[in-house]
């Protein structure tokens, strides 16, 4: 059996808004556990979770970063998760296996909208959670009206169990509100201080908050807090972190990553208050074998499982697959059943990782999390399993990509290279998808942002040696005629020996119902057009359908009836119908042809502040809209139709007009026809481009 306890486990993810100290916080814990020997800095690019040279060069976490450490005889997976919104995947694969989570909030910034986003993830995966207020060393900070924030947005189960004491702007230690007693900053740690009297007067109705939180945790303790009794000091630390557990109280407490100060007292509660992996509701899947539901508890006896939610893609090293065992021990040189591909995969090593450092272990016990080099068919949210025991875990939901741009290799001849690398790339990142658009003959990206994209297109080329150019995407505009046509096409031809002769008459006339295509009717009576040609005619339309009079974009909602013709008995063919339709097809031209637009129906939830601001530029994108509907919290739903030429850069503006709290969905509705003034630049252009 493994020589550690899942009891002794934590999975801890430091989550918030960008740009508030997670990684420096992850970097201050890793220091004070000894793991490191100094503090990194995210400025200098020497941090053991932002390591990626994307990272480093943006200053930003781009990807999830595991950093175990060890603290009071426990060991803490520390998971620093980005804070920026176009790296929402890693946020979501990282809490579908963290067990806690620390939402840090900027002490000058407040309550953010990355604090509200991270508080939302918690809620949807239901984790415990405690907020740590960070950068209480700048200046001009309020921890109190933090607080009232974080009481506002989220009611009484906002606890603070620390409090800062401040001499100015100067963080001078901190009152430890459960076991009230005054903690002072020293060059050698903190010392025991009595509570600053000008304190007293906001620590006590803060203490007697969390005495009353600790009496509603039992019966029996409520019995005793009527009765006067003082509470022990076991029953308080015990009450609350079943409080904790359960979710009913989020602690809240302060520090100073970057200084080093506070970060010891948030170890010692993240050991003491956060569940361990075996506290947690037991993970349900699919028993392969009975096709019903089963649960695996947290258990290293019950038959080995693991969930793989994260997969990094090294150019040299090959892949590596991150998973968290579900249940049972892992050991090296063990043979896996993959339940999502049906399939077995060798296991020959096992890592745990801190940052890119790759520590190799002969086991991994139920709760722990590590990694696995070059597995064969193991992708993202694939669960790997005993074959005798099959079990599959529910994969991810990830949001549908905000943005789609085109893309062409920055050096010709290198499109087969690209294409691997960004492949690639999309295996690490499921929230990245790579389009081959046949019908518009274009290779499209697609992601949750700008940044997402350029940081891809970074990757690329550092990881890949392969540059590409962001191009707006073609629009898929189709064409239509407004009146009817009857044309003539003859081919006739002749070269000695045989010629080419195909005679056809044909009715052009618009459907009305520029949803089907085309359709093709044949009225030839007396044989003026033999029967064998017949599809040839309607072959050839249908080739020169993908090609409009007007741009070039495929031609719908045209009925075409072949109704005379004719032939001659030697020089006829197949080839020589398929070009009169061709030379018929032509006339089209002078059916009032249009140019035709995708409509899109966008559903777009902002809160009620932005709704003016939101419709305002949904009608200057030439959107029509068609409803609103009131939600819960102060949310409205906006459906409108918008074309989708007018749509391309929306997650971006979007974003920016709301703070980054809208968002949308677009599905397509129906072709309209393009204003004028429009058209006449579409087709302009498009001519151009033939030219």
């Amino acid at each position: 059996m493994s020589k550690l306890n899942v009891n002794c486990i934590r999975n801890i993810a430091v989550i918030g808004h960008g740009s508030e100290g997670k990684t420096t916080l992850t970097e201050a814990m890793l220091f004070n556990a000894g793991v490191t020997d100094r503090l990194g800095r995210v400025e200098d690019g020497t941090t053991t979770t932002d390591y990626d040279p994307e990272e480093i060069k943006r200053q930003i976490s781009i990807s999830a970063a595991l950093a175990p450490l060890n603290w009071n005889s426990h060991k803490i997976n520390v998971l620093d998760v980005p804070g920026y919104f176009d790296f929402v995947g890693e946020v979501i694969q990282t809490l579908a296996v963290a067990d806690g989570a620390v939402i840090v909030v900027g002490a000058a910034s407040g309550v953010a909208v990355g604090t509200e986003k991270a508080w939302e993830y918690c809620d949807t995966y239901n984790i415990p959670r405690l907020i740590f207020i960070n950068q209480m060393d700048r200046e001009h900070v309020n921890f109190m009206k933090v607080l009232e924030q974080l009481k506002a947005k989220y009611g009484p189960v906002i606890a603070p169990f620390q409090v800062p004491i401040m001499d100015g702007d100067t963080f001078k230690g901190y009152v430890d509100i459960i076991d009230m007693v005054g903690k002072e900053f020293t060059d050698k740690g903190e010392k025991d201080i009595p509570i600053p009297d000008d304190m007293m007067d906001m620590i006590e109705p803060m203490r007697t908050m969390l005495v009353e939180a600790v009496a509603e945790t039992s019966e029996e303790l409520m019995e005793k807090y009527f009765e006067g009794e003082e509470f022990t000091s076991d029953e308080i630390h015990n009450a609350l972190r079943q409080g904790v557990v359960e979710g009913e109280i989020v602690p809240v407490l302060c520090g100073s990553a970057v200084n080093n100060l506070a970060i010891t007292p948030l170890l010692d509660i993240m050991v003491a208050y956060m569940p361990s992996p075996a506290e947690r509701v037991a993970t349900k899947g699919l028993n392969l074998d009975t096709e019903e539901e089963e649960e695996r508890k947290a258990d290293p006896k019950e038959p080995f499982s693991a969930f793989v939610f994260k997969t990094v893609i090294d150019p040299f090293v090959g892949k590596l697959s991150l998973f968290k065992v579900k249940s049972g021990i892992l050991t090296a040189d063990t043979e896996l059943y993959n339940s999502n591909k049906d399939s077995s995969e060798k296991i020959n090593s096992i890592y745990v990782l801190r940052g890119k450092k790759q520590i190799q272990v002969d086991e991994l016990t139920t709760g722990d999390i590590g990694a696995i080099a070059k597995l064969q068919v193991t992708e993202t949210g694939d669960t790997l399993c005993e074959r005798g025991a099959p079990i599959k875990f529910s994969q991810f939901e990830f949001p549908e990509p905000a943005i789609s741009l085109a893309i062409e290799a920055e050096i010709q001849g290198e499109e087969d290279k690209v294409m691997t690398g960004l492949n690639r790339l999309a295996e690490e990142d499921p929230t990245f998808y790579v389009i081959q658009d046949s019908e518009m003959s274009q290779t499209l990206v697609a992601g949750v942002g700008e940044l997402h994209l350029e940081v891809i297109a970074s990757k690329l080329k550092s990881k890949f040696g392969s540059g590409i150019i962001f191009k707006e995407p073609k629009i898929p505009y189709r064409e239509t005629i407004r009146k009817p046509v009857d044309a003539e096409g003859k081919h006739k031809k002749q070269t000695g020996g045989h010629g080419q002769y195909g005679h056809v008459w044909i009715d052009f006339e618009p459907i009305g119902d520029v949803s089907v295509p085309f359709e093709f009717v044949d009225k030839i009576v007396g044989g003026v057009v033999p029967r064998q040609y017949i599809p040839a005619v309607e072959k050839g339309l249908q080739e020169c359908l993908q090609k409009g009079v007007l741009a070039g974009y495929p031609m719908v909602g045209i009925r075409a009836t072949l109704h005379d013709g004719s032939y001659h008995s030697v020089d006829s063919s197949e080839m020589a119908f398929k070009m009169a339709a061709a030379l018929a097809y032509r006339k089209l031209a002078e059916g009032n042809p249009v140019l035709l637009e995708p409509i899109m129906k966008a559903e777009v939830v902002v809160p009620d502040e932005y709704m003016g601001d939101i419709i305002g530029d949904l009608n200057r994108r030439r959107g029509r809209i068609l409803g609103m509907t009131p939600l819960k919290g102060g949310l409205q739903k906006v459906e409108a139709e918008v074309p989708q030429a007018e749509m391309t850069r929306y997650a971006t503006d979007l974003r920016s007009m709301t703070q980054a709290r809208g968002e949308f969905k677009l599905s397509f509705a129906r072709y309209e026809e393009v204003p004028g003034n429009i058209s006449s630049k579409i087709i302009a252009e498009a001519k151009s481009e033939e030219e």
